[in-house]
Formats: C-alpha cells, sequence, structure tokens
C-alpha cells in the first residue's frame, strides 16, 4: 500500500446544513488524516480557475455559481491508497446512486448539491492541493 495525499472539500452545501464536523470524522474514522485544512469563501475567479477543465461543459457557470454561494473548508488528506479511499468514502457523485454510508448518500442534496468534492488521480490531486496550499501548510501525520 502507498501512502497517498488527496485533495477535497467539503462543499458549501454541507457547510450550510453544518455537518462538516461529521465528515471529517467520518474521514478520520476511515483511516485518512486530515493533514491541512482551510475554511474560505471562494472568489467567483477563484471558482472559475479551480474548475477551468469543465468551462466547456454546460454545467459550468451553475457549478462556478454553487461554490461560491457559501464557504467552504478545502483539505488535504493523508493516508493508504488515499485517492481511491477519499472517491470511496465520498460515494457516487448522484446521491441517489451512492453507497450506504457514504457522504453523498448520507450528506448530499442532489447531483449538483453533492457535499464533497475530490481529486480522481495523482496529478489531479497535486495541482489541486497546490491550487490552495502551500508546501509548509501541509503537515503529514
Amino acid at each position: 500500500m502507498a501512502i497517498q495525499k488527496t485533495f477535497g472539500i467539503i462543499k458549501p452545501d454541507a457547510v450550510r446544513k453544518k455537518v462538516a464536523g461529521n465528515i471529517i470524522s467520518k474521514i478520520e474514522d476511515s483511516g485518512l488524516s486530515v493533514v491541512a485544512i482551510k475554511k474560505l469563501h471562494l472568489t467567483k475567479a477563484q471558482a472559475q480557475a479551480f474548475y477551468a477543465v469543465h468551462k466547456e461543459k454546460g454545467f459550468y457557470n451553475e457549478l462556478v455559481d454553487f461554490m461560491i454561494s457559501g464557504p467552504v473548508f478545502v483539505m488535504v488528506l493523508e493516508g493508504n491508497e488515499a485517492i481511491t479511499a477519499w472517491r470511496t468514502l465520498m460515494g457516487a457523485t448522484n446521491p441517489s446512486n451512492a453507497a450506504d454510508g457514504t457522504l453523498r448518500k448520507l450528506f448530499a442534496s442532489s447531483v449538483q448539491e453533492n457535499a464533497v468534492h475530490g481529486s480522481d488521480a495523482p496529478e489531479t490531486a497535486a495541482q489541486e492541493i497546490k491550487f490552495f496550499f502551500a508546501d509548509t501548510d501541509i503537515i503529514s501525520a
């Protein structure tokens, strides 16, 4: 097993519902460690830059508007096969298709308001971590 870092966001809908603490507890209970975390309110420019990969997709503007609708928690998670572990814990994008016990099954309302975001590959994780964190912000467990 390889120790990895991955990136996650607790999205505005979950912060509004006051379930961020529950999500962090489930992250830690899963064996992952939160090695960096910030609460912030994304600007439109930040959200547009972060989600630029989706710019040509029909949901891009809606996604940007949602992500700037309230505060978020951005996090660096670390653990064995962290990318796969975090994506498994998150569950399917559509909460109605998510497995029981996953974060999206427990806390998401819809495909758009789906509580959390996670990197899908090592390269993406590295880019997304650098978007929000300096190396000195990350304190491994």
